[in-house]
């Protein structure tokens, strides 16, 4: 009898230490009955000409993944929605850390929404040099934006991409016109003086700056003042009012100096306080009459076709130095050259001029 019931313990104790295994076993097949299957190409650009944000959101996802499959379905989604982009005003903004880029876009963002515009905002935050890692935070940041229905904001990390812009961002904001936003914004990680990538993707390129930084002195240098068509002084509020205005009038004599841009087009300074909401009008004024003019002289779809030759030029830069570093016997080799070059056996100069001989 004892036995028994030792055997029956034994087998009430085994059952109450494997229930739970069978219920998350269970668990794990709901939720994976549940997952959304992807969709195919067509359903997806469907989708994306309709307005879809997901399906959006998932295109651009393809654009930016690496997986020969996902290139594959994205190159076909990008051809498809070609014939329907190009039909927005693509604005660049840049400024160095702190400036308050995220705040400003904010609030010209929900001016712009306010005026029945569609807005896509796509932030570039910097990838770690060592983790690789990207924060992304700037939706956390743009908490009101983010939830107006005609705004969609997509941070993207910059991987091993210069110039403060993703690898992908081309091809994203073609995806965005495609799906319906007349209104693009590109923000940059603002790094400063390297900016210039983001110059070759937008139509208008504004630069925000703080006064009393030191930055006035900044207007006398070429760099990325020179490609600015607009210097805007943010956090002009408060006690910052008077340096803001002090500081207007630094730039605007500095932007004399400068040769006569080919858009016939004078860079203005405006002041404004995206914390308060003030001068962010005075902006978007600005951005309109440039367009108005470029668009009667006909420097705007110049400027788009010159645009394009750069963005032909490199992909096919991209595209080569994708395939040499993939090619099986080059990845064998530059192992081998680059124990040659610890060892002090070869130069880098001789090994680059080796391996791109194979």
């Amino acid at each position: 009898m004892a036995e028994n019931k030792i055997h029956k313990l034994a087998l009430q104790k085994q059952e109450r230490f494997s229930q739970p295994e069978i219920t998350n076993s269970i668990s794990i097949s709901k939720l994976k009955g549940k997952r959304k299957a992807q969709p195919n190409t067509r359903k997806l650009i469907n989708e994306i000409l309709n307005g879809d944000i997901t399906a959006l959101s998932r295109a651009i996802t393809l654009v930016e993944s690496k997986n020969s499959k996902h290139i594959k379905k994205a190159n076909a989604i990008i051809k498809a929605c070609l014939p329907h982009a190009n039909n927005s005003i693509r604005i660049g903004i840049t400024g160095v850390p702190g400036v308050g880029k995220s705040t400003f876009i904010e609030a010209f963002g929900k001016h712009l929404t306010g005026l029945g515009k569609k807005v896509a905002v796509l932030a570039i935050d910097p990838s770690s040099t060592i983790t690789k890692g990207s924060i992304l935070g700037d939706k956390t940041r743009m908490e009101d934006l983010v939830k107006d229905k005609n705004a969609f904001i997509r941070p993207s990390a910059t991987g091993n991409s210069l110039g403060g812009v993703a690898r992908k961002t081309r091809e994203t904001i073609m995806l965005c016109e495609a799906a319906g936003f007349d209104t693009i914004i590109i923000e940059t990680v603002g790094v400063g003086q390297s900016e210039t990538a983001v110059h070759s993707m937008v139509d208008f390129f504004l630069l925000l700056k703080l006064a009393g930084a030191g930055d006035e002195l900044q207007g006398i240098k070429r760099g990325i003042i020179e490609m600015a068509d607009a210097i805007v002084i943010n956090k002009a509020d408060g006690d910052n009012i008077k340096p803001a205005k002090l500081a207007k009038v630094e730039f605007s004599r500095a932007l004399h100096l400068y040769p006569e841009k080919d858009s016939k087009w004078m860079p203005k300074v405006s002041i404004c306080s995206a914390m308060q909401n003030e001068g962010v009008t005075d902006v978007w004024n600005m951005i309109l009459e440039y367009e108005t003019l470029t668009k009667q002289n006909e420097y705007f779809e110049f400027n788009r076709r010159k645009q394009n030759k750069f963005w032909l030029i490199q992909t096919i830069e991209e595209q080569l130095k994708s395939d040499f570093f993939n090619n099986s016997e080059i990845k064998k080799e530059l192992k081998h050259q680059l124990h040659l070059i610890e060892t002090k056996k070869t130069t880098p100069f001789s090994a680059a001029e080796y391996l791109l001989k194979l």
